[in-house]
């Protein structure tokens, strides 16, 4: 079929001969162009003279080719792949030959690297409870502590002892309390290589796509099958391009891009994709690796599972300077290997030969587009990073402050560093007599490197000294006030900013307070004034009309360079478009009029040359129960399992206990109304909140093995598999039960949902903030949990049968007895997830990999 729509394409594009000729374009006509990216069109004003058959090169450029560019085999074509795709086909495992992977695929994923914090010994205690004793591979691990380094209390020294201990003799690489966060540490270490994958047990590990190394965060258990194999699963998120344009003015920053895009797209628009940052020449030229780093870190506040920017000049330039810089200063370390292993020219040598970018033609779920040029310094909150407001708003409002802090893996490197001294120094020099000034009073000032490196440098330049004079307290290099630990807490009634990533209500302190986001040389400024306040270096251009940003790739038709086969690709895939909706058309209309399909069942989905999925030996092919309906949005982990549960671990441990209070906090009757075979149907964002695993056991405890609902939230559908609880997304199936079963419809369903409205029934209402900070401190908070109205039951046991045909990656719902069926196209479960389902979950398949040696 793709041949002959191939073949149809081409027939029409053959009655303009025009385009299928080879395009000369003269030099000396070629339009100039003074801007990279205002470069026109590659039109050409003459006409050649004669056809001649294509050169792939002159004589001239032969002979003078090196050797190895000569020997260097044609490009083999394949199928087209975003940056994010082609990584992860590079760390997939067990690949059928030929197999292209692409977003919604499941892979065995083996990471170049993968990092645990304070979290180490959790996930060392998982690690020996499923058999391991031996790490895989110890040179893809990296273990280090920095979340709680000012507890000195006896139970944190002997944990960090514990973890130092356990990694010294695994052979892994660790960083002590104080040397650093660890996500700096990644990237300053080498460990998140360009064009390489690493994960980690944090959410914050978006922060390693500023070096165009593919970060996405883990949990646990994920860490704990990464250490006794040096493999995991994961899915492929939908991928968003996010195209800037324009250039970043003086005084702007990387930290007010991120914060802008959260608060300007903050109805979930990448919520759980991967994103690719794109952009002109020019364009990413503005943008340093350390404004790349903070935007990717805080992709995560944006709901992304990634942030990837693209292997350039930008970043090559970064990574020979730190491979210099490495050469020449690395010091010799008792507990992790030099950084020089990592860190030299002759790795980038290898690297940047023949760097991985995204293809021409990728495919992308969605495109965004943000004007650089039109930005102003923006700050995040109060207490939410969806509310982005101008500075200049704000500073008209002389909103005071008490607290300031220059801390976190966001934005305290060296030259965030030397970006808030510039501000007490500029003060000097113009307002104070060439004495540093203090900050003002009543207002603390907290500042900690991102590591003891970057302090070092800061402190080298003088920077460090400059911000102690103003009366800055230092801190060690770690999390600390970023997630609420160890000195200098917002307290009740404070205002605090600050140049971390998140400023959840508690989350720095006392729920009381309240919590800004900003850039180092905003924290500086308000420190410095006692109010929210900048430090003058942006001027607002004249004819400022707002942010210019949407949908889209943002270029003006008019500035877009397109060359002559880029058009003919063009005109070939949008009649290929064409042509297959017209055939999709036909093939309906044909199966009508045969009346080929049964009565009373329709299907919504895609018909016809359907692909089965391989069923691994003794695994079922169908899953079948009767549907028990919760109509809820949000159901929050803590609704499904109490928060007051999850840290007893005796009752945690009794399937029989776990079960009698499983969605309790949702609907009190739950318990008594599931029964064992059950199917249960939820709205959208099912499973957000924590990371806490109870949530599916206790599920899978009731007797409940699938869980259906229009979305998951992204822990949950992990800890799901993990512990082999089977999920499915069907948002048709959700609006079609509203329909039916909520008190403003007709009990009686009219008939079953069509193609165009499986996709689009029961939109979910956009994520909000948490009314306290109950949720783990590494996930995002949940939104309110959205109940049907008053009188209506929560549970709901509908009469209704739900069958997942996992061979045909379709699901079967009959409407109740001899009522109507319908089935929509679902996605695949391949072999590998499948794998983990019939061993009980992701520790009963690395007890089997243990056993069987692989």
């Amino acid at each position: 079929m793709a041949t002959l729509r191939a073949g149809r394409s081409l027939q029409r594009l053959a009655r303009s001969p025009a385009l299928l000729r080879p395009q000369h374009t003269s030099t000396s006509t070629r339009l100039g162009c003074t801007h990279l990216h205002h470069r026109p069109r590659c039109l050409s004003t003459t006409r050649p003279q004669c056809r001649a058959d294509a050169t792939d090169a002159f004589p001239s450029q032969l002979a003078n080719a090196p050797a190895a560019l000569l020997a260097r085999p044609a490009p083999t074509p394949t199928v087209p792949q975003t940056l994010t795709e082609k990584i992860v086909q590079r760390y997939s495992q067990g690949l059928a030959p030929g197999k292209y992977v692409k977003a919604g695929d499941y892979v065995t994923l083996a990471p170049h690297h993968c990092m645990t914090h304070d979290n180490s010994w959790p996930v060392a205690t998982k690690f020996l409870a499923i058999g391991a004793t031996k790490i895989h591979n110890p040179q893809q691990i990296v273990m280090t502590l920095d979340h709680d380094v000012q507890n000195t209390t006896p139970a944190n020294m002997a944990k960090y002892g514990k973890i130092e201990a356990f990694a010294k003799a695994q052979g892994v690489d660790f960083y002590p309390a104080g040397r650093g966060i660890g996500h700096q540490i990644m990237v300053e270490e080498g460990y998140a290589w360009p064009g390489t994958m690493a994960v980690a047990s944090d959410s914050h590990s978006n922060m390693y796509g500023g070096v165009g190394c593919l970060g996405t965060p883990v949990v646990r258990t994920d860490a704990a099958a990464i250490w006794a194999t040096g493999r995991t699963w994961w899915q492929i998120p939908p991928i968003a391009r996010v195209n800037f344009t324009g250039i970043m003015p003086e005084g702007v920053t990387g930290k007010d891009v991120i914060v802008a895009l959260c608060g300007l797209f903050n109805n979930d628009e990448v919520l759980n994709h991967a994103i690719e940052f794109t952009g002109s020449t020019t364009t990413m030229y503005s943008l340093p690796v350390d404004d790349r780093l903070a935007i990717a870190n805080m992709t995560t506040e944006w709901g992304a599972l990634s942030g990837l920017f693209p292997i350039d000049a930008v970043l090559k330039g970064w990574l020979r300077h730190k491979a210099t810089e490495a050469s020449m200063y690395s010091a010799p370390t008792a507990t992790s290997s030099p950084t020089s292993s990592r860190f030299n020219h002759s790795r980038l040598d290898d690297t940047l030969a023949a760097p991985l970018a995204a293809d021409k033609h990728a495919t992308y779920a969605k495109t965004l587009f943000l004007d650089l040029s039109t930005l102003s310094p923006y700050v995040s909150g109060p207490n939410s990073v969806k509310i982005a407001t101008p500075l200049a708003e704000l500073e008209h409002q002389a909103i005071a402050i008490q607290k300031a802090y220059l801390v976190s893996c966001t934005n305290s490197r060296r030259s965030d560093i030397a970006a808030a001294a510039k501000v007490f120094k500029d003060a000097a020099r113009f307002d104070n007599n060439g004495i540093t000034p203090k900050i003002a009073p009543g207002v603390e000032f907290y500042i900690a490197a991102a590591s003891l490196p970057e302090q070092r440098a800061a402190e080298e330049q003088g920077d460090w000294q400059t911000l102690l004079d103003a009366g800055a307290v230092a801190l060690p290099s770690g999390c600390g006030p970023c997630i609420g630990l160890g000195t200098g807490l917002l307290e009740p009634g404070e205002v605090g900013i600050s140049a971390s990533n998140r400023n959840f209500k508690g989350r720095m302190g006392s729920t009381q307070a309240k919590a800004y986001l900003g850039s180092p040389e905003v924290v500086a400024a308000s420190a410095l004034k006692g109010k929210l306040a900048g430090p003058g270096w942006y001027e607002r251009p004249e004819g400022f009309a707002g942010v210019r940003r949407g949908v889209g790739d943002g270029v003006a038709e008019e500035e877009r360079m397109i060359s002559i086969e880029d058009a003919l690709d063009l005109l070939v895939r949008e009649a290929e478009q064409a042509v297959s909706v017209g055939e999709d058309a036909l093939s309906a209309a044909s199966d009508a009029d045969s009346g080929s399909g049964r009565a009373g069942t329709t299907e919504a989905g895609p018909r016809g040359g359907e692909t089965l999925t391989e069923i691994l030996p003794g695994f079922p092919e169908t899953l079948s129960g009767e549907i028990v309906w919760c109509n809820a949005d949000n159901i929050n982990t803590d609704a499904i399992y109490p928060g007051k549960y999850t840290y007893d671990d005796a009752f945690s441990a009794s399937p029989s206990k776990m079960a009698s209070v499983v969605m309790q906090n949702y609907d009190p009757t739950f318990a008594s109304t599931i029964r064992a075979g059950d199917v249960l149907v939820a709205g959208f964002n099912f499973g957000c909140g924590s990371s806490r695993e109870q949530a599916a056991t206790a599920i899978l405890a009731a007797g409940v093995k699938m869980v259906v609902a229009g979305s998951f939230g992204n822990i949950f559908g992990r800890n799901g598999i993990n512990n082999g609880l089977m999920g499915v997304e069907v948002p048709g199936l959700v609006g079609r039960l509203r329909e039916v079963f909520s008190s403003s419809s007709s009990s009686t369903p009219s008939s079953s949902p069509s193609s165009d409205d499986a996709g689009k029934a029961g939109t979910p209402p956009p994520i909000a903030e948490p009314a306290l900070n109950k949720q783990s401190l590494d996930s995002p908070p949940p939104a309110p949990m959205a109940k049907v109205a008053g009188g209506e039951a929560l549970t709901v046991r509908t009469g209704w049968t739900f069958t997942w045909d996992v061979r045909r990656s379709r699901v079967v719902v009959r409407e109740g007895e001899g009522g109507v069926e319908w089935t929509q196209v679902v996605g695949e479960l391949p072999p590998n997830v499948q794998e983990i389902f019939a061993r009980g979950g992701l520790e009963g398949w690395v007890r089997g990999e243990i056993e069987g040696g692989g």
